[in-house]
């Protein structure tokens, strides 16, 4: 666990070792995530289509054809 300090311009330092643990770097782009009063700091991914990839599972067989004939 590192602490932070709030500056006057509402800015913080993310720590080094939160820094490491994410693999980030100067300049990289991070997602800040407010849920409720927890706030989860994330790298941003470089390609969505990437970080994404393989998240929906395929279509069991014959499901689009039987959802289609419903349709008619």
């Amino acid at each position: 666990m590192a602490e932070a300090t709030l500056s006057s311009k509402n800015q913080i330092v993310v720590p080094r070792e939160a820094r490491e643990a994410l693999g980030v770097r100067a300049g990289d782009k991070l997602l800040v995530v407010v849920r409720g009063n927890t706030v989860v700091i994330l790298p941003r991914p470089r390609s969505w289509s990437k970080a994404l990839r393989g998240l929906a599972k395929r279509y069991p067989e014959g499901y689009l054809n039987r959802e289609r004939a419903r349709w008619d």
